[in-house]
């Protein structure tokens, strides 16, 4: 080797520690920085003449294993789905009081109760009244307070999802702007990995956000999908829109519907303008954003529904009154008159025919509807899977009720207007193709002395609760939030024993039925309470019923924190990992610190080693 070679050996060496001191001092200051990736240089020896005679820097290599990473993405979303679920569960739970708690549902629901069996046994005590009226008072409260709670939660998902839009597009921006500056670069030095580093910063905060894919594109950029296939980000970013709401309530629902949604959708707008709703097109299915959307939209609104059956079951379970029809005879044809006076909005006429020809009974519901806006009903506005609904429109008389059946049953029946009320039904006569098994009417009870001991105790306010169908949909929708204890009963609490003028005051009659049907009877629930379906409800007593609720969403919260404890195991565990693969190793750059001065010095006693010989050969 010539004295120039060695030079020039020796010098490219002290060049290449030099870097290699410069990026470990850059590893040791960033050890701490979220979404740094360790470096490393990539050397390449040079040679002359076919022999190797020195060494260069050919670039910067990021330490990164890209498998961990997209596994760690995958994750991330799955992880933060899973936390901010159990957080909303949690939260829910609270709600519902802890069990055994004074202030519980569960709890107040029971003394209200015991209040009740107290009056059962003495009907003549003021004292015994007074706590049962106290008592619904607290019961009615704590409805009304868990509704309240439930729709603020649905409230936070909502302006959760507006600024999850905000973060994400500001991410999505972010990865934009870095793709633009790298393009066409294959990230030889330092300033480009730091550029790849926070555009992997940027992809993390997205990954939080919703389930993304990342797909390496030519020039070096990185294109951004969600895992159903929608672009978010390549040389330049989506943009997500939220249209939040400012009202949450119990009737505020979303649909994919623009013109019936009342909550806010999220909207993809790619940069062509072209949109794309996001949560109607299920687009992103982890992540926040999902726990959001589930959260408002289903869980919580599940939770209202639960509230809101055991707000309607009472109120009704109390108010009901079934006046059974009277057989009637007219020439050939046999039937039923019903005196429909009582009838409210939402109230109804039960009948039961058989079909001779194929021997099949049936159960029909005749719902009195005062807004023909809402026909029709379907089946699924009783929770009874066995009745056929029909909705019949009250407004134009019961002349036009008896015409609306007519068409309805096309003369399989025949339906008619007995003086000012009645409607009476007969069979088809000598047709002998059906036959009338039964017709009652099921009233709401409004006067608290009218000769029944049913009562309206639960009002929705000052209006008697029937559960009817309006523009707004069924009055039940929200009603835990409005019932309240009927405001004349407050006002005049003898009237919790006395249901006709000639009762005594020690009669037991109407407190026994206001217990039995509070704690004995069995109700049907809908399928939109999460138990039971709609073809076979759950039917269960008040009490049941609402231990079956608590003992469910109890249930779930257990099941969501197990999923988010289980997540963040899994999440923790790959991030070590990554950390490992790709963080920075205090001792690891010390230990390189020392290797790198060592080679430093050597390089430098060549350096030394070629000045004396040249000194030499100068003072020859």
């Amino acid at each position: 080797m010539s004295i120039t070679q060695a030079l020039n050996t020796a010098a490219a060496g002290l060049r290449a520690t030099q870097a290699g001191l410069s990026l470990v001092a850059s590893n040791v200051a960033n050890a701490q920085t979220a979404g740094y990736v360790r470096k490393s240089l990539v050397l390449t020896t040079t040679t002359s003449n076919s022999m190797a005679n020195g060494v260069a820097v050919s670039g910067v290599n990021r330490e990164l294993d890209t498998y961990l990473q997209r596994q760690l993405r995958v994750e991330n979303a799955g992880g933060a789905y899973a936390n901010l679920r159990a957080d909303f569960y949690a939260m829910l739970q609270q709600i519902y009081g802890q069990p055994g708690s004074s202030n519980s549902l569960e709890t107040v629901f029971g003394n209200f109760t015991s209040a009740v069996q107290s009056l059962v046994t003495s009907p003549d005590s003021a004292a015994a009244r007074s706590m049962v009226l106290n008592n619904a008072q607290v019961l009615t409260q704590a409805l009304n307070g868990a509704t309240a709670s439930i729709q603020a939660l649905r409230a936070d998902a909502e302006g959760g999802l507006a600024d999850a839009a905000a973060a994400a597009n500001a991410a999505m921006q972010k990865i934009a702007d870095l793709n633009v500056q790298l393009s066409g670069r294959d990230i030889s030095n330092t300033s480009d990995a730091a550029l790849a580093d926070q555009r992997d910063y940027y992809i993390d905060q997205l990954s939080e956000l919703m389930d993304i894919q990342v797909v390496q594109g030519e020039s070096g950029q990185l294109n951004v999908f969600t895992n159903s296939g929608v672009q978010l980000v390549g040389t330049t970013a989506a943009k997500l829109t939220f249209n939040a709401q400012g009202t949450v309530n119990a009737t505020t629902r979303w649909s994919a519907d623009p013109s019936e949604s009342t909550l806010g959708t999220l909207t993809l707008v790619s940069a062509s303008g072209n949109t794309l709703d996001l949560i109607a097109t299920n687009s992103i299915r982890s992540g926040k954003i999902a726990a959001y959307i589930d959260m408002r939209d289903n869980v919580l609104v599940e939770a209202q529904n639960q509230l809101d059956a055991l707000a309607s079951t009472m109120a009704r379970a109390l108010s009901d009154v079934n006046v059974e029809g009277s057989a009637v005879t007219a020439g050939p044809q046999d039937g039923y008159d019903v005196d429909t006076a009582g009838l409210l909005n939402g109230d109804r006429i039960n009948l039961t025919y058989t079909d001779v020809l194929t021997g099949t009974q049936h159960r029909v519901s005749i719902v009195r509807v005062d807004d023909p806006s809402v026909l029709p009903l379907g089946n699924g506005a009783t929770a009874d899977p066995g009745d056929e609904v029909i909705g019949v429109d009250f407004s134009g008389g019961l002349a036009s009720v008896a015409a609306q059946l007519n068409a309805y049953f096309g003369g399989s029946l025949d339906f008619s207007v007995q003086g000012a009320s009645t409607l009476r039904v007969l069979d088809d006569g000598g047709a002998n193709t059906t036959n009338v098994d039964g017709l009652s009417v099921t009233q709401t009870a409004t006067a608290l002395a009218g000769g029944d001991p049913a009562i309206a105790l639960f009002t929705d306010g000052y209006t008697p609760y029937t559960g009817a169908f309006g523009a707004n949909g069924s009055q039940s929708v929200g009603f835990a939030g409005r019932i309240s204890v009927n405001p004349a009963l407050l006002a005049d609490p003898s009237k919790l024993v006395g249901y006709d003028a000639s009762t005594s005051i020690g009669d037991p009659t109407r407190p026994s039925l206001i217990y039995d049907r509070l704690t004995s009877a069995s109700y049907d629930y809908s399928g939109t309470v999460g138990l039971g379906s709609a073809a076979a409800p759950f039917n269960s007593s008040l009490p049941g019923y609402l231990r079956q609720v608590l003992s469910t969403q109890g249930a779930a919260a257990s099941n969501a924190q197990s999923l988010a404890d289980g997540q963040s195991v899994v999440v923790n565990a790959l991030k070590e990992r990554v950390q490992q693969a790709s963080g920075v190793n205090i001792d690891e750059e010390m230990s390189n610190l020392i290797a790198l001065q060592t080679a430093y010095g050597a390089n430098a006693r060549v350096l030394t080693a070629v000045r004396d010989i040249l000194d030499l050969l100068l003072n020859m």
